[in-house]
């Protein structure tokens, strides 16, 4: 079994300093990164009309596994991109956006708890969801779910990165940014949220709301705790769960 980094496994073992409202990294690193992720949504947007244009068509379902091995590529190449790319040009440090470091298996249990909890949270809020608005547009990501014990395992590390990776890039870059350029939680958090949701547009519109909402739990739960080891533990285990407890 491999190690997770350590700025991973870490937790501070006393109080966090309040939260600094300078900029984490250069104007252009954000735009760009916000670029990227629009042209995502559009081109998630244009795969999602081609597939509802083709749903009458019988196919043979292809296999996974290179989708998911390039899923975990991009996703840890998105940490790369804003730590080594972003944060250096500034000395931030990783562990600033993370919130420190654990210090003990007490810290770890309190951050496992609150992660249980979130989850609980959003499954609630998600089944009042689709018994309001119905699946809407998730049936469309059916097809992404694993089949068989290797696509399974790969989706466990897919969930694991985008764990990782978007709760460090949204709750943690984004959120820092947006607050460095606009100087008020409420509007980062709004703006944070927004390109969270947009970036998940494969999924459609519907699920793209869904999604914001779910990234608006995350966000409140990281500024409560400042951390964001709750929720990446949370957001983790909603993919694994999403895919191997269908």
């Amino acid at each position: 079994m491999t190690t997770a980094p350590s700025f991973i496994l870490s937790a501070a073992a006393s109080p966090l300093p309040p939260v600094s409202t300078r900029a984490i990294a250069p104007w252009w690193h954000t735009l760009v990164l916000i670029s990227a992720f629009l042209l995502m949504a559009a081109a998630g947007a244009m795969r999602l009309s081609q597939a509802g244009s083709q749903a009458g068509l019988v196919e043979a379902r292809p296999p996974l596994s290179g989708l998911y091995l390039s899923l975990i590529t991009g996703e840890w190449a998105l940490v790369y991109y804003v730590w080594k790319v972003g944060l250096r040009r500034t000395g931030t440090h990783l562990d600033e956006l993370i919130g420190g470091r654990w210090a003990s298996p007490k810290a770890v249990l309190l951050d496992v708890l609150w992660a249980g909890g979130l989850w609980a949270l959003w499954k609630s809020a998600y089944f009042l969801w689709l018994t309001w608005f119905g699946a809407g547009q998730t049936a469309s990501v059916s097809g992404l779910m694993p089949q068989g014990v290797t696509e399974s395992l790969l989706w466990v590390l897919v969930s694991i990165s985008a764990g990782i990776s978007e709760e460090v890039v949204f709750r943690g870059y984004f959120q820092r940014q947006f607050l460095a350029w606009t100087g008020r939680v409420s509007i980062a958090t709004l703006l944070q949220v927004l390109v969270f949701g947009l970036a998940h547009g494969y999924q459609g519109v519907q699920s793209c709301l869904a999604i914001a909402a779910y990234g608006t739990l995350f966000t409140l739960l990281a500024l409560y705790r400042q951390s964001l080891r709750p929720g990446i533990l949370a957001h983790a285990w909603t993919d694994i769960a999403s895919g191997l407890l269908r």
